[in-house]
């Protein structure tokens, strides 16, 4: 993919976890702007995530030798309480604390399993050089939970200036897979990143049925939200924000691995999230995404564009508010096939060539007028449904 260079503008510092559901919430308050009353989003309860299936057990990794005291490396403890749970699985518990991990080795877990992070736990990755490096991997498992507290990666630690895949939480090829009521940030690659594991002379394992709740994942160095080869992900109530370092730099990146040999991101929703401040573009979905539905979402004061398509189909973009952005609100781009775009309030987008002041107005289809905030462009457009929107 060519990621061109954009221009920057500093983000405010990521909302905490507290506040960005309050954040969300604004969104049901209509407003009263230039004598017009814009439209009152109809926002669903919050998302509950699933629970996996797993056994009773319960294990405390300071059982296990575990220190939690922000110097000791912790990593062989805690994976020995994950290796000591049944085979029906159960639950690793991680005391308040900060426990250094080797993103070399990995926490690696199981399936059947929840780790479950104390609100006050943090896990910290020890500075390493390594180009592939991950501080929580679940491969080839089903039925995991992680929850809870804090995990920071090594961006500012990292011992070489290349390489770009080092991540909080790696999903590789795992099902029925929930992860909530997280913050991960600071890592040398992504903060979430869920793809396919290989398999020798095989089709690759895709990672299905992942839902994200509740998190918020922000000053990556990557990007705050991978989806690459996966199906059926749900993501909720979270914040992504704050991405920048190294291309392509956006808060949620839509992006299935080899989609010239049939590489998909298939049924993938993103609702009532927060996607700011991040370097280049808020949201992108590229080459192989389909079935994206992106609702009640804030998408604003991203780097470059809010959204982005190229070479995807099955896009509903719908009831969102995408504000202050450096560049256009939403770029539909070439390639992009059944999109529909509706009951959206953008305002103050392109901000880098200033502010303009209008009065508020609804339109159906589009208008050159509105190309700051909507745009289309390029061979292969087909089937774009432009319904009403709201403009202020």
């Amino acid at each position: 993919m060519n990621h061109d260079a954009l221009e920057h503008i500093v983000p405010e510092e990521g909302t905490p976890r507290r506040k960005f559901l309050k954040n969300s919430l604004l969104l049901t308050v209509p407003a009263l702007v230039g004598g017009a009353l814009l439209p009152k989003v109809s926002m669903a309860a919050t998302y509950v995530p699933p629970t996996r299936m797993r056994g009773l057990t319960r294990l405390n990794v300071r059982n296990y030798g575990a220190l939690g005291n922000g110097t000791s490396d912790d990593t062989a403890a805690i994976q020995a309480a994950i290796n000591a749970l049944p085979s029906d699985g159960g639950t690793v518990y991680i005391p308040a604390g900060t426990y250094m991990i080797d993103a070399v080795k990995s926490i690696r877990l199981r399936s059947k399993m929840h780790l479950e992070l104390d609100p006050a736990a943090v896990l910290k990755a020890i500075p390493n050089g390594a180009e592939k490096a991950y501080v929580v991997l679940a491969s080839k498992c089903t039925d995991v939970e992680i929850s809870g507290g804090q995990i920071i990666g090594e961006r500012y630690g990292h011992l070489v200036t290349t390489g770009e895949w080092g991540h909080a939480i790696f999903i590789r090829g795992s099902q029925r897979v929930t992860i909530r009521d997280i913050r991960v940030a600071d890592c040398y690659g992504d903060g979430i990143s869920l793809g396919a594991a290989p398999v020798w002379q095989s089709a690759p394992i895709y990672s299905e049925d992942v839902a994200i709740a509740n998190v918020v994942s922000t000053n990556n160095r990557r990007q705050a939200l991978t989806i690459g080869r996966a199906k059926y992900v749900q993501v909720h109530d979270s914040e992504f924000s704050n991405s920048n370092g190294v291309k392509p730099e956006t808060g949620i990146d839509i992006e299935p691995d080899m989609p010239d040999e049939g590489g998909i991101a298939d049924r993938i929703t993103i609702k009532n999230c927060v996607i700011r401040g991040n370097r280049t573009y808020g949201i992108n979905i590229f080459k192989g995404a389909r079935n994206i539905t992106i609702r009640g979402c804030t998408i604003e004061e991203n780097g470059s564009c809010g959204l982005v398509t190229v070479g995807c189909t099955g896009i509903y973009i719908a009831v969102n508010t995408v504000r202050r952005n450096s560049a256009t609100g939403i770029f539909i781009q070439y390639d992009t096939t059944n999109c529909q775009i509706s009951q959206n309030t953008f305002y103050d987008n392109y901000l880098r060539l200033g502010d303009v002041d209008r009065t508020a107005f609804s339109l159906y289809g589009w208008d050159k007028k509105v190309e700051r905030d909507l745009l289309y462009r390029g061979e292969g457009i087909v089937d774009l449904r432009i319904t009403t929107n709201y403009y202020r």
